[in-house]
């Protein structure tokens, strides 16, 4: 654990949902996120057990597509293979708010509203189709000050099939080159940097009208705009590599 790590969480109160505001520090700049840590406080808590633990450590963007979302959570890169990262058990779905622009939230299995562990996805436009797809997918946070402007930088970068790969050419996607840890987004570190209980009151979510909030449970597989195999792409992350380079990839548990 590094030491900006060990100095967040000394701030920590012991109720690990209170913490509501956190930084993903990356190869291509540092964004921040505010938690609705009180509207969806089992997915926080989820997602603030694998930043406590250092799951997310080491880990990178795996999938970016244009004016969709990009998404990490899930794998890290060992120098050799792409891997999956070690996952708790699944929590419960918790549709609140609705899949704008900006908004963080948890990916999931196809047709298994409460099957979300450690995957993420950062909305790069209003994808309102999500609200209710597969349950509705939980929205858990908000990007906040000049973060989008990091992630729309990462979502332009090159990318070989859908995982965005800077330095790393399309001849070297076709022919499957082997790629090195530069040739990812890295994620270093994700470290609490506020641990108020009440930081989400500066913020002005939107709600998802288009679902019961308490009725998640059962799954709308409605194609609604997007097509009718979003949430099954945000959940096994549809990572579309060359046959030599899917040998390193790993879909999640």
């Amino acid at each position: 654990m590094n030491l900006k790590k060990l100095i967040a969480l000394s701030l920590f109160v012991p109720t690990v949902s209170f913490a509501t505001i956190v930084e993903f520090q990356t190869s291509h700049g540092n964004f921040q996120v505010n938690l609705h840590d009180q509207a969806t406080p089992k997915t926080v808590e989820n997602f603030l057990k694998y930043v406590t633990d250092d799951r997310y450590d080491d880990t990178f963007i795996h999938r970016v597509v244009t004016d969709f979302v990009a998404q990490g959570g899930g794998h890290y890169f060992d120098g050799e293979n792409i891997k999956n990262i070690e996952t708790y058990a699944s929590v419960q779905n918790e549709p609140v708010y609705s899949n704008v622009k900006g908004t963080i939230a948890m990916a999931k299995l196809n047709n298994q509203p409460n099957s979300a562990t450690s995957q993420w996805y950062v909305n790069l436009k209003d994808n309102t189709s999500l609200d209710t797809s597969n349950g509705g997918f939980t929205v858990f946070g908000e990007v906040i000050g000049d973060g989008m402007t990091v992630l729309e930088e990462i979502a332009n970068l090159s990318r070989c099939g859908e995982i965005p790969m800077p330095n790393y050419s399309s001849s070297d996607c076709s022919a499957g080159t082997k790629p090195g840890v530069e040739n990812f987004v890295n994620i270093y570190d994700v470290i609490i940097i506020d641990d108020a209980a009440n930081t989400a009151d500066s913020l002005s979510p939107v709600k998802n009208t288009a679902i019961n909030a308490g009725g998640g449970d059962t799954p709308d597989n409605s194609s609604g705009g997007g097509g009718g195999t979003l949430w099954y792409l945000l959940g096994l992350t549809a990572l579309s590599l060359p046959l030599r380079m899917k040998k390193l990839v790993g879909k999640r548990v």
